[in-house]
């Protein structure tokens, strides 16, 4: 019976004992497969901070110690201070925060540069309007009744004794009326302060009505006031009146051609000095600043 027993158990269709070969094979492959798609997904994308985390997770499961964990956000270091942390950033009481100098040069170089614009707009005021008048007396100055000239902040229309006074009077020819109120015209639509001054030559003069070159030289420039106002679009503040008699002369008064050129009333149009203009003085710059960053603002 055992004999039976033992072919019939050889005989039967039961499969070998353990796994089979090929299972073994086929792990392989998928652990090899999975490998190479791990790094694939890994070689995709670098991401620096990810990867000190993981660094840091398997330093951590095999047991290695940092005193520093690596995605720690690192400190500033400096040759002074080896040691350094950030300062708590507070909120400035100040307005605004702006750069600046020291008091001794924050005055001077702000009246510097507002000078040099403003210098700069002046001049091109100045040019345009002595370009005005120019314009609206170009007959007379080509006959040489008039002269305009352009001195630093001031535009000098010069008016030549020919054909504007009798000799040795201050009264205005009728015939030199009409240029008069060409030149009020423009003035008016001028700024500044005008100045009429009166000069004459070097010859005395004593009659009944002008003992001196001074009283002379002061009526014609009155004169030309008196008929400057006339149209009444200037008020009389702008107004100055002047008398130099034969102490400003444009040249020698050795030739009766000079003398006539030195004969003359000249209407000055003076703009304000460049500094005026500018700022206020250095007293009230320091007042203002010191307003400005006294004020405080809550936060």
């Amino acid at each position: 019976m055992s004999e039976i027993a033992e072919e019939e158990e050889h005989n039967c269709d039961c499969p070998p004992e353990g796994l089979p070969a090929w299972l073994a094979t086929f792990a392989d492959l998928m652990s090899l497969l999975m490998c190479f798609f791990v790094l694939l997904l890994s070689f995709a994308e670098m991401d620096a901070l990810k990867y000190k985390m993981v660094v840091k997770s398997l330093d951590d499961a095999f047991g290695v110690q940092r005193e520093v964990a690596a995605n720690a956000i690192p400190k500033g270091t400096s040759i002074i201070a080896q040691e350094f942390s950030p300062g708590e950033p507070r909120p400035t009481p100040l307005k605004e925060v702006r750069q600046d100098t020291i008091d001794e040069t924050r005055d001077a170089l702000k009246v510097k540069m507002d000078a040099e614009d403003v210098a700069k707009q002046q001049a091109k005021e100045i040019a345009e309007e002595a370009e005005a008048f120019k314009k609206a007396l170009e007959g007379e100055i080509a006959e040489g009744l008039i002269d305009i000239e352009t001195e630093s902040n001031r535009i000098v229309i010069r008016i030549r004794e020919k054909g504007s006074f009798p000799s040795g009077d201050a009264k205005l020819n009728s015939a030199f009326l009409p240029i008069i109120n060409k030149i009020s015209e423009v003035l008016a639509k001028t700024g500044g302060q005008i100045a009429v001054a009166g000069h004459t030559d070097n010859i005395p003069i004593n009659t009944p009505r002008y003992r001196s070159n001074w009283e002379l030289s002061t009526s014609r420039a009155a004169s030309v006031v008196h008929e400057l106002l006339n149209s009444g679009d200037m008020p009389t503040e702008r107004f100055v009146l002047e008398g130099y008699a034969d102490t400003q002369p444009l040249t020698t008064n050795d030739t009766a051609e000079n003398r006539a050129k030195n004969r003359r009333v000249e209407i000055i149009i003076v703009k304000a000095p460049i500094l005026d203009g500018v700022t206020k003085s250095i007293k009230a710059l320091n007042e203002k600043f010191n307003a400005v960053e006294g004020e405080v603002t809550k936060n």
